[in-house]
Parts: C-alpha cells; structure tokens; sequence
C-alpha cells in the first residue's frame, strides 16, 4: 500500500530538479526544421518578381487558394500584375513551388501568421515579395 506511494514520490522529486522542455515563446524562439513550408514569398529578380503570370500555381493548388492576373510591359513580357493567396485556405502543400518553372515562388521559415481580420489573411503581391 505504501510502497506505490514511494515510487510516484520518486517520480515527482526527480522530475523536480530536471531542466524544463518548455520554450518561453516571445523570448525563446523554437527551431523549425529546414524543410518547414510557412508562408510563401515571392523571389526577386533585376528588382522585379520572377513571376511570369504562368498561372501554374493556381492550377495545381487543390485548394484554389491563388489567384493570378497576368499583365503586360512595354517589351510584350508577361509579368502578374495581381499575385494573392489567400493564407486562410492554404494547406501548405508546397504544390505551387514545385510546378512553378520559373523558380518564382518560395516557402519561408516564417510560421507566425495570426492576425485579427479576415482580410489580413490574404496576401498580395507587395507583402509576399522578398526582403532582401
């Protein structure tokens, strides 16, 4: 009777003095690994995005979450003039980066994606193209 009351003191005072697993989230920040999707970012190339407006993307995506809208320059390059996903039925399957041809289009580490507004979810194309 006795002797398992022993044991889960034990149990509970090793415990006691092991170091924590807990992260202190805003000021520790945990490892993600190297092959997270998060959100997607265009990349940038001669200070324009890759894009070619291919519409590759938004077709291969099963939850038609990318809209594409294809423009013009002066040189008769097809560039996208409107690029958005809207993050809140995104799977983040990855299908986009790999049908793209052109290299345009990444997933990035960030994985912070709360907000307050329905509209915040939707991400145009300023607010994916790449920092450098």
């Amino acid at each position: 009777m006795i002797m398992p009351l022993i044991n889960g003191l034990k149990i509970t005072l090793k415990h006691m003095f092991m170091k924590p697993v807990t992260l202190q989230y805003p000021d520790e920040r945990p490892n993600v690994a190297p092959n997270f999707r998060g959100l997607h970012a265009l990349k940038v190339s001669h200070n324009n995005a890759k894009c070619v407006a291919c519409y590759l993307c938004p077709t291969v995506c099963p939850a038609k979450c990318i809209t594409v809208e294809a423009g013009e320059d002066a040189n008769h390059d097809k560039y996208a003039a409107v690029y958005e996903i809207d993050m809140l039925r995104c799977i983040f399957c990855g299908y986009c980066v790999e049908a793209c041809p052109v290299d345009a289009l990444k997933m990035t580490q960030t994985f912070e994606l709360a907000n307050y507004k329905r509209e915040d979810f939707i991400f145009t194309k300023q607010a994916l193209l790449e920092k450098k």
